[in-house]
C-alpha cells in the first residue's frame, strides 16, 4: 500500500521550493483537443499551479482543479483571484485515488500526471473515466520517454505508462468510448542548460458516447 503521507510530503516540498514562476501557458494537447468545444464543467486532475485550469476558466468553463499539494493549490487560487477568475474555478486537495472529487464533467484532463512516489495511477484513470459525462471528452497525456539529460536513476524519473496501459485503465470504468487519439506523439524539448532533445508522450484522447 503506498504511503500517502510520503506522497503528500514529497509534493509539498517540491512546490514549496520552486522558485521559477509558471509561464501561464496551457498544455498543448489540452488546447488542441478542447478547441471549439462548448464550455461546460471541467475537471483538471493534477492541476499543479493552475495553468490549465485558469486557461479553461478564461474560456468560460467552470473548472475544478485537483492536486495533492496544498502549496500548489494556494498558488493557483491566488492566481485565479488576481486574474478575476475565482468565481469560475474551485481548487480541491485530494490524495488520489484514496479521495476523488465528486460530480460529472464535460471535460476531464489528466495531463502529465506522474509521481516518483508510488500510487495507483490506473485507478485514478478509471475514476476519471467514471467522472466523464456522456458526450464528454477525456484527455490523458503523459511522458513516455525521458530526455537525455534526465537519468533513469533520477529521483524524479517515474515508470512511464504506455498508451495501451492507459487505455486499458480507462476501459475498466465500463463506458462506451470513441477513440480520438491513442498512441505516441513526439515533441522537441529544451533542458536546463539549453540542451535539445525529442521526447515522446503518450496520448489517450477519448469521447464518451452519449
Amino acid at each position: 500500500m503506498p504511503d500517502t503521507q510520503d506522497l503528500r510530503t514529497f509534493w509539498e516540498n517540491r512546490y514549496a521550493t520552486m522558485t521559477t514562476p509558471t509561464n501561464g501557458d496551457p498544455t498543448g494537447v489540452l488546447k488542441r483537443h478542447s478547441d471549439g468545444r462548448s464550455p461546460g464543467r471541467a475537471l483538471d486532475i493534477g492541476c499543479a499551479r493552475g495553468d490549465d485550469a485558469l486557461w479553461l476558466a478564461g474560456l468560460g468553463w467552470r473548472v475544478t482543479g485537483v492536486d495533492v499539494s496544498q502549496t500548489a493549490l494556494d498558488i493557483a487560487q491566488g492566481r485565479a483571484e488576481a486574474a478575476g477568475l475565482a468565481d469560475r474555478v474551485t481548487f480541491e486537495r485530494h490524495t488520489m485515488p484514496e479521495s476523488f472529487p465528486t460530480g460529472s464533467f464535460d471535460l476531464v484532463s489528466v495531463v502529465f500526471f506522474h509521481s516518483p512516489m508510488a500510487f495507483d495511477r490506473a485507478r485514478v484513470l478509471e475514476l476519471a473515466a467514471r467522472a466523464t459525462a456522456p458526450g464528454g471528452l477525456l484527455i490523458v497525456a503523459g511522458h513516455n520517454t525521458a530526455p537525455s539529460w534526465r537519468q533513469p536513476e533520477s529521483h524524479d524519473h517515474p515508470a512511464f505508462p504506455t498508451p495501451e496501459e492507459d487505455r486499458a485503465a480507462v476501459a475498466r470504468a465500463g463506458q462506451d468510448w470513441r477513440d480520438i487519439e491513442v498512441g505516441l506523439s513526439k515533441r522537441e524539448v529544451t533542458g536546463p542548460e539549453g540542451q535539445r532533445d525529442i521526447a515522446a508522450d503518450s496520448h489517450v484522447i477519448l469521447e464518451r458516447m452519449k
